[in-house]
């Protein structure tokens, strides 16, 4: 009633529900859920096409760029994406990422498009999320590949009664199949899925329930409703399956362009209207996609393109590692030589002969060996929990100027 009653002084708010007890020039929550009261009329003139809200892009290998978001963009890619996953309002939503994302936005709009409740999570942490799976027994997990190591790897899950959790989706940077492993075997009734979205498009790849583990662990899936993908070369032409490339996408929910960045709007999209996401992969016959690596992210030593994710998956596997990110350093000679980070796991060591060794008894070509190893006591995080390789890489060039030279 007292909020009710600053009408006057707040000439913006439009509606005003109450909780419980009816309150004057307040709508009754329980009216709009029994019932279903009628929703307050959008400002005259709204339309589907209208940007209702501006995005960034996380800004993992350049500064971020603002997209607008449109209704029909984000809404509609929500409302088919619940209804392939299969939510629908007897689930309970939990997404670790903030709401001030995408990836958080888009879980509570999913959860929204079908009815489904909401659980909160005020801020991760391990603990937090781990005490958060037991107490609010959500149906529907939806986190970074980070979130979940860190949990994995401090034992909080050990015990827990996960049997709610039938599908936990594991998206935003490079996921080893060998944590969507681990993780699966503590579901009980649970099966772990992969997404790919970006900024620009909301989620553009899942893998679904019915597939395999093989397609499920290893890879983003295939295309969402709405969506095309394909795998292109430099020049823009299709590429065969089973070869690499650029990973490309056209739909209904791909973005018109960057805010106020026409040059950056138009590095992006292909003659024929194809959106260059940047990322690199493998598209089998059946429209499955396996991610590669990223365009800006390989390294170029010598005229010679190194992919590091499949070195960082090998070393992500080391027992002696909590967190590994591989990236080019400069070089004199060679343009770019690889350096490689790693976060070691509490009273672990390891040195580059070591790793060396471990990478050659993987079977690691040794073209693709890091050349050179730094122990970091965290990982730059984006608040999406994808690392930072650009600010890596400052750090290491800011301590060692004599780099590159």
């Amino acid at each position: 009633a007292e909020i009710a009653a600053m009408r006057g002084a707040l000439p913006a708010l439009r509606q005003v529900f109450a909780v419980g007890a009816a309150a004057v020039g307040a709508v009754p929550l329980d009216d709009v859920i029994t019932r279903g009261a009628a929703h307050p009329a959008p400002p005259a003139g709204t339309q589907a096409t209208d940007s209702f809200l501006h995005l960034y892009t996380s800004g993992t290998t350049a500064s971020p760029k603002g997209v607008a978001v449109t209704y029909n963009h984000f809404l509609s890619n929500a409302r088919m994406c619940a209804e392939l996953l299969g939510i629908t309002a007897n689930d309970r939503m939990l997404c670790v990422a903030p709401f001030t994302h995408l990836y958080g936005l888009y879980g509570f709009e999913l959860g929204l498009s079908a009815g489904a409740s909401t659980c909160l999570l005020p801020m991760f942490t391990p603990p937090d999320l781990a005490q958060a799976l037991g107490r609010m027994k959500p149906t529907v997990l939806l986190a970074g590949p980070a979130h979940i190591a860190a949990c994995l790897q401090q034992g909080l899950f050990m015990g827990l009664d996960l049997s709610s959790l039938r599908i936990a989706i594991v998206s935003g940077s490079t996921v080893p199949p060998a944590l969507s492993a681990a993780f699966e075997e503590l579901l009980p009734n649970g099966r772990v899925l992969q997404a790919w979205g970006m900024t620009e498009l909301q989620f553009g790849a899942c893998s679904r329930r019915g597939d395999s583990r093989e397609i499920r662990f290893g890879g983003i899936g295939r295309a969402t409703p709405g969506a095309e993908l394909r795998i292109a070369e430099a020049a823009g032409a299709a590429m065969p399956h089973g070869t690499e490339g650029e990973l490309q996408v056209r739909g209904c929910s791909v973005f018109s362009g960057y805010v106020r960045n026409p040059e950056a709007t138009h590095a992006s999209f292909t003659a024929d209207g194809w959106f260059r996401t940047g990322d690199l992969g493998v598209m089998d016959a059946a429209g499955n996609v396996r991610l590669t690596g990223r365009l800006k992210e390989l390294i170029n030593r010598g005229a010679i393109k190194i992919n590091p994710v499949d070195v960082e998956v090998a070393i992500a596997a080391h027992p002696a590692v909590a967190q590994v990110a591989i990236a080019p350093m400069p070089d004199a000679v060679l343009g770019e030589r690889a350096c490689c980070f790693i976060l070691p796991r509490d009273g672990q060591a390891l040195d580059l002969d070591a790793l060396r060794e471990y990478l050659g008894a993987q079977g690691i070509a040794k073209l693709l060996w890091p050349e050179r190893l730094e122990l970091v006591a965290e990982m730059p995080m984006t608040p999406t929990r994808k690392i930072q390789k650009a600010e890596l890489v400052r750090r290491l060039l800011a301590a060692h100027p004599e780099i590159g030279r």
